[in-house]
């Protein structure tokens, strides 16, 4: 089998002389070591929200430099993703994960020896775009792992769940660690998970074969949409320190580039990324769907820890152990029911379902008074919202991946993680300088600043609620099974961008988008 360019397929094939069992453990195998290099970058991403106050004392950074101790991780991570899962395609995913599992790892170490701020946010941007080399072609070498339909979806309720359950175990363990030890040991556990992640890469996932540096790479299309994306990202994080007007501009020149991004693409002879997959209806939708469902969740982790903390008077240990719920329920969800719940219903359902809950959670949310308490205001949003997630989550990812041919599952992957690092990102901007806008203005016309502070919480928990809402609106219209796509059948699309496709290519493209339509109504 051979992908439309004539290169070979890239899907790790086990060696012939495996036994079937061999084989299925080799599959799974893979998967715990794909999960636990996801882990270390979901932990980083979030453990070190809890420890900031001390990292400030520290490092003696203002309010607004300590921003950049995030802002400096996500900038390349989100920015660099589109660009390395495209490049995993044509150099190897393997490679390319596990190189990023290196940078990472020794990223992390000087981020946990730093001394001045100038090194932790050098360090941190260096983690991210190792973060961005793992996380952009992991799903792609799932879905090549498990192509079939009620496999993948276990494998991908596993991956899900242990990158949402480590969101919130990272809140935990930057609470325990800054508390007990410091915070640089919040950098420093990601030694011993990255060495043993590393090891076990090397040993245990199969080799693949990329199609080569010479087919594909369009690297000016590279620059543009890598600077695009690193503007939007840079303008979203930032936002609130700027400016409307200096976030705008931003905004259009990003704009720019993307449009210069896409031009580039329609002409080029061998494209960074084929349209055609924008013009899957799955894929798209899906996406588009995370962004809002990400922005949702990602602004309540957030502005939640703050709430327990300058609210309800809680530690750092004490915030961290207050959302370990969530991982514990997400976690027994995703793994016990997903799957099984995705091939009896059907992941659209699912998600449906999923975001419903994940609404009602941040409606809850949108109430809680100064005087709350924690079990009475928080833990049942806390519960409706990570039950919530671990539906939508698998079922989401499930969709948007069905979507893409298995030529482009690298890039599928890095687009995906792009929408969710972007979606994430734009929540906890919006959500976050809503809330310190409100705030700031009750305490100026004399309200006492814990009353005026739960206020401006409420407020980001109402909005978020509206874009949740949002999310639900956009995957009921958008990615209803049975649909009649709106664009031309995938055989026409191939032909007309390679101009030299083959009957026989041509044919199995065909095959493999209605496949993926078809997992759409999976059925027990």
């Amino acid at each position: 089998m051979s992908s439309r360019n004539g290169s070979p397929t890239e899907r790790p094939t086990p060696r012939p002389e495996q036994s079937p069992a061999q084989r299925t453990y080799s599959r799974w195998a893979s998967l715990v070591v794909l999960c636990a290099g996801t882990l270390m970058t979901i932990l980083d991403g979030n453990i070190v929200t809890v420890a900031m106050p001390a990292i400030q004392s520290d490092l003696g950074f203002s309010a607004p430099g300590l921003a950049w101790v995030v802002n400096a991780y996500l900038i390349p991570f989100g920015g660099l993703l589109l660009l390395v899962g495209r490049l995993g395609d044509l150099v190897g995913r393997k490679r390319m994960f596990v190189a990023g599992l290196v940078v990472f790892t020794v990223a992390s170490v000087l981020c946990g020896v730093a001394t001045s701020q100038g090194m932790l946010i050098a360090a941190r941007a260096a983690q991210g775009v190792g973060g961005a080399m793992t996380s952009a072609v992991v799903l792609g070498m799932l879905v090549a792992l498990f192509p079939e339909p009620r496999e993948q979806a276990k494998a991908i309720a596993v991956f899900s769940a242990v990158g949402a359950a480590g969101g919130a175990l990272g809140t935990f363990l930057g609470g325990a660690l800054t508390q007990a030890l410091n915070w640089h040991w919040i950098f420093l556990i990601n030694l011993p998970i990255g060495i043993v992640a590393w090891i076990a890469a090397l040993r245990i996932l199969a080799p693949d074969r990329g199609a080569g540096l010479g087919k594909g790479a369009d690297y000016p299309g590279a620059a543009l949409v890598t600077g695009a994306l690193m503007l939007t990202v840079y303008a979203i994080v930032g936002a609130g320190e700027r400016g409307l007007g200096a976030t705008l501009v931003l905004g259009a020149v990003s704009i720019a580039l993307f449009v210069a991004f896409t031009l580039r693409q329609a002409r080029a002879a061998r494209p960074l990324l084929r349209l055609r997959l924008f013009r899957s209806r799955l894929l798209t939708g899906a996406n588009g769907v995370q962004i809002l469902m990400v922005a949702a969740m990602f602004g309540f982790q957030y502005i939640g820890a703050l709430y327990l903390q300058r609210v309800l008077g809680f530690s750092e240990l004490m915030t961290g152990t207050a959302f370990l719920p969530a991982p514990v329920l997400i976690g027994v969800l995703m793994l016990g029911l997903s799957a099984r719940t995705i091939g009896r219903f059907g992941p659209y359902r699912v998600l449906l379902a999923g975001l419903v809950l994940i609404t009602a959670g941040m409606a809850l949310l949108a109430r809680v008074p100064a005087d709350g308490s924690y079990v009475v205001d928080v833990l049942p949003a806390l519960l409706l919202l990570s039950t919530g997630f671990a539906a939508a989550m698998p079922a989401v990812t499930g969709l948007a991946m069905s979507g893409a041919l298995e030529e482009d599952a690298g890039l599928a992957s890095g687009l995906f993680s792009t929408t969710q690092v972007v979606g994430g990102s734009l929540g906890l901007a919006a959500l976050t300088t809503l809330a310190a806008s409100r705030t700031d203005g009750l305490v100026d016309d004399g309200t006492a600043l814990v009353t005026a502070t739960a206020d401006g919480y409420r407020l980001a928990f109402a909005v978020g609620t509206g874009i949740a809402l949002a999310g639900l609106a956009l995957a009921a219209g958008v990615l209803r099974p049975g649909r009649e796509s709106a664009t031309e059948p995938v055989k026409a699309k191939a032909e007309a961008e390679s101009g030299a496709g083959t009957e026989a290519e041509s044919e199995a493209e065909s095959e493999a988008e209605s496949e993926a339509e078809g997992r759409v109504e999976v059925s027990g």
